[in-house]
């Protein structure tokens, strides 16, 4: 405000001294000057008339008459000359008038038709450009508002400001807790239990599974256009190595970003990296499947099935994390390295059996009951990446004849190099 008000004043002054002067300047006359012109002209016709008068040319009577008037006038003159002074000096008045009328009016108008208030909105958005708070005030702020929700637990608007405060410090646990408060108070509106299962995942290796998985796809199904549950819905099937599903989803979202957006060409290279690991025959669904896709879970099980026992290796067992990601998986002795059917676990879950079928395949075109042997894989990711990476931990059968329905041992025992 200080800054505007000094401005004002500046534009003032620049406006007197514009407007003023000339106004100032009728005062200064010179009344000397005025009454010794008068003085000199009549003076000068009395000469002549003397003349005239001493050549013959004028009567003594004529001579007297024409001294009387040039008295007249003379004193007609001067008293004109009085008169205009008394009035240009009273002139002055509307120099007063415009020093006091210019601001006042400008003053009305502004408060009028202006908005004051946005001075003052301008100048904190000054400051806070300037001088944004460090990550104590932030943390000190954040402190004060988690001291708020416990006076008032019921605010489920309140939770969420929390929450995403939380996240914004990348404390995880608390912004999950926080979360799932709002959750409650509020219920299954799409953008909290996205919220929610952001802030699950975040605490969780940033993996999209079980609550956070269940949340998103909820969403989803109330909101299919949902931008943030697309990402997420993807990101949960693309982990759980489900690629075609990550794809479906993927390209909706691809279809709803705007055109050329930064966001478009990143899900579009995520889209290209994932085909690129797909078999060549493989089929994906236009945009308007992917609804049902993401929301259908497979209910009927086929005949064809192989079971696998998994473990660890003790040897290795120092090397990894009860969270680390397990891949289990059955994939065709040639051709494409696509599994047909795939379970996800966690090193926790070890040792563990699992059952491979038609439900837990990938692909329609790719699965178990279209072929007659089967290699099976076990790899533990500490990433979650369904693609192996260097440093996996791998365990392999190689060759599994389909209708032997006996129970296939993998050991996990080897690193992907």
């Amino acid at each position: 405000m200080n800054i505007f008000l000094l401005l004002i004043v500046v534009l003032l002054i620049v406006a007197y001294l514009i407007i003023l002067p000339p106004l100032w300047r009728i005062q200064v006359i010179e009344d000397a000057g005025f009454d010794e012109r008068n003085t000199l002209i009549a003076r000068h016709r009395l000469s002549e008339l003397k003349e005239q008068l001493q050549s013959g040319g004028l009567s003594q009577a004529l001579y007297d008459e024409q001294l009387a008037e040039l008295k007249q006038a003379l004193g007609d003159d001067l008293g004109i000359e009085s008169h205009v002074t008394t009035a240009q000096t009273q002139g002055r008045w509307m120099v007063y008038v415009l020093a006091l009328g210019i601001p006042l009016l400008s003053g009305l108008l502004y408060l009028k038709l202006g908005a004051p208030q946005a001075i003052d909105h301008v100048e904190e958005v000054a400051v806070v450009g300037s001088s944004a708070p460090d990550s104590e005030a932030i943390n000190k702020m954040v402190e004060g508002l988690a001291a708020k929700m416990k006076a008032n637990p019921n605010d489920g608007e309140g939770w969420l400001m929390l929450g995403r405060s939380y996240k914004v410090l990348q404390q995880y646990p608390k912004a999950v807790e926080a979360f799932a408060n709002a959750h409650r108070l509020l219920g299954d509106k799409p953008d909290v239990m996205l919220m929610y299962a952001d802030a699950l995942a975040f605490a969780n290796n940033e993996k999209i599974d079980g609550k956070s998985a269940e949340l998103v796809f909820k969403a989803l199904a109330q909101e299919p256009d949902n931008l943030n549950g697309l990402w997420l819905g993807g990101m949960s099937k693309a982990q759980a190595g489900d690629f075609m599903g990550a794809m479906l989803l993927w390209k909706k979202l691809e279809s709803l970003l705007p055109a050329g957006s930064d966001a478009q060409k990143e899900t579009q290279e995520l889209l290209a990296k994932i085909a690129s690991q797909m078999p060549k025959d493989a089929v994906v669904p236009q945009v308007d499947s992917v609804q049902q896709a993401s929301n259908s879970q497979a209910t009927a099980t086929t005949e064809v099935s192989v079971k696998a026992a998994v473990s660890l290796d003790a040897s290795l067992k120092q090397s990894v994390e009860p969270n680390d990601t397990v891949f289990i998986y059955a994939q065709a002795l040639s051709g494409p390295k696509m599994p047909l059917a795939i379970v996800r676990k966690q090193v926790s879950d070890l040792p563990l059996s699992v059952t491979l079928d038609d439900s837990t395949a990938m692909m329609p075109k790719m699965k178990l009951s279209n072929f007659k042997a089967v290699k099976l894989m076990a790899r533990i990711s500490k990433s979650g990446n369904a693609m192996p990476q260097a440093g996996d931990l791998i365990g392999t059968v190689e060759e599994v004849t389909l209708a032997d329905k006996k129970l296939n041992k993998i050991v996990i025992n080897n690193k992907v190099k």
